[in-house]
């Protein structure tokens, strides 16, 4: 992109990653339901770009009826047929059959908090603030995403180990690791600094 802004070293060339980069990457999420369906498609992107994701995310949308978790926890065998046949997103049996069991898993732990305030909790409430300034910097899973990984798994996720949950928890803005030379990184603290 030849705009003049300065970007996270980490990014392609393709315009649908610049887009998410520019508007989603580490802006704070507070929306319990948006946080489930970023943490499944971080789940399925795992082995992958994450532009092959943002490329068929609206295809994602679609075939899990609009990431519903209350939906999608009622899904049997039939369902993981019909999605593995849906060439719109990514077919792979132990990840779609995952997103079933994430399902159920966030109802429970609904019935005790919201899961918002669970991820945030996490975190003291308030995201932590990354230090980048170059690529060796940007951790790929930290001590407290492991702490967070191992939970996850207590209560029955699946598909969300250290790495995964750390992107997750980057994307989501639980952490701020735009480099800080990157166009995002202010903008990212400040929406930090509101309270919620």
């Amino acid at each position: 992109m030849s705009d003049g802004l300065t970007r996270c070293d980490w990014l392609d060339g393709s315009e649908v990653y610049h887009h998410y980069h520019d508007t989603e990457w580490g802006v704070p999420e507070y929306d319990s339901r948006a946080l489930w369906e970023k943490l499944i498609l971080d789940g399925f992107q795992a082995g992958l770009s994450w532009t092959t994701i943002l490329k068929k995310r609206e295809a994602f949308i679609e075939a899990f009826e609009g990431f519903d978790p209350h939906r999608i926890a009622t899904w049997d065998e039939a369902d993981v047929e019909r999605l593995l046949a849906n060439p719109g997103i990514v077919r792979h049996r132990g990840k779609i059959t995952a997103a079933i069991s994430n399902a159920n898993a966030f109802i429970r732990l609904e019935s005790e908090q919201s899961f918002s305030s669970y991820c945030w909790s996490f975190v003291g409430d308030t995201p932590i603030q990354g230090h980048i300034m170059r690529p060796e910097d940007r951790p790929a899973q930290t001590v407290i995403s492991a702490v967070f990984s191992k939970d996850l798994k207590k209560r029955g996720f699946k598909f969300c180990g250290p790495t995964i949950v750390y992107a997750w928890m980057q994307a989501c803005g639980l952490v701020n690791d735009h480099s800080i030379d990157c166009h995002r990184f202010e903008p990212c603290r400040l929406m930090a600094s509101k309270v919620r």
